[in-house]
């Protein structure tokens, strides 16, 4: 019975032991802000991954918690991308470039719409949607829109392709 009891005790805290090293070991997306994006686009060029989210959208909240836990996901945007998230309703004034972006829609609209959102995710006769997630070249050129919910796999196919 002695020896049960020391196995028992042995493999609880042999499994804590190990689940704090993975827990230790699990990375996350290194994201950035759009003034960090742009010191970094000028010291090094890389793509450039943006993703558009708001507090009430349900699908950015769920790819927060699937597509963006992945660890092949994060690998891939942590070593190929710049990785941007923004809030779309943001109210704050944003520079990059030289140039001041503002959110124009505050006390316009119920659900106001930063500039950036507008100039990087917006199509041709529709209205702007979420999520939007923008894929942009070194040069800092538009490549890819998606607009809609990302699951892992889709995710790593916008990524990859």
């Amino acid at each position: 019975m002695k020896l049960f009891k020391k196995n028992i005790l042995f493999l609880f805290f042999f499994g804590c032991f190990a689940f704090t090293a993975i827990a230790q070991q699990k990375q996350n997306i290194n994201w950035i802000s759009f003034e960090q994006l742009d010191d970094s686009l000028a010291v090094k060029p890389k793509k450039v991954f943006i993703s558009f989210y708001t507090n009430w959208c349900a699908y950015c909240k769920k790819m927060n918690k699937v597509a963006f836990k992945n660890p092949e996901v994060i690998a891939l945007l942590n070593s190929e991308y710049y990785a941007v998230k923004m809030d779309a309703e943001s109210k704050k004034n944003i520079t990059f470039e030289r140039a001041e972006y503002i959110n124009e829609e505050v006390g316009k609209n119920r659900q106001p719409i930063h500039q950036i959102p507008l100039l990087l995710a917006s199509r041709k006769n529709k209205t702007f949607s979420l999520p939007a997630t923008v894929i942009l070249n070194k040069t800092f050129k538009i490549t890819k829109r998606h607009f809609e919910y990302l699951s892992t796999k889709k995710m790593l196919k916008f990524l990859k392709n």
